[in-house]
């Protein structure tokens, strides 16, 4: 079942507050081709807001992966893709051209 917008935000920031949150290889690579840093993407993570219209079903995990967006400190437009277990799987990051 699809958590709520609310759900999804408070278990994101609660991973974000106590650490529970792993950086996936895929994430890692695209942080180093676009040079965003980890702090910006929690930061979006702690005060962006849930783009429902970009969440996707992964069949193969029969589970949501989530699209969060939100600017940097620095007023950089990103956004993070994350999925939802007993830890947060930071999946992907990307810059959005608005």
């Amino acid at each position: 079942m699809k958590r709520t917008s609310d759900e999804i935000l408070r278990q994101i920031k609660e991973h974000v507050r106590k650490g529970t949150y792993i950086v996936r290889q895929h994430a890692i690579q695209r942080q180093k081709e676009r040079l965003i840093r980890l702090p910006d993407i929690l930061y979006v993570l702690e005060k962006g807001r849930h783009e429902r219209e970009k969440d996707e079903f992964d069949i193969t995990s029969q589970d949501w992966k989530y699209a969060i967006r939100g600017k940097t400190i620095d007023h950089v437009d990103l956004r993070v893709i994350v999925a939802l277990y007993e830890k947060m799987a930071i999946i992907t990051v990307m810059k959005v051209k608005a």
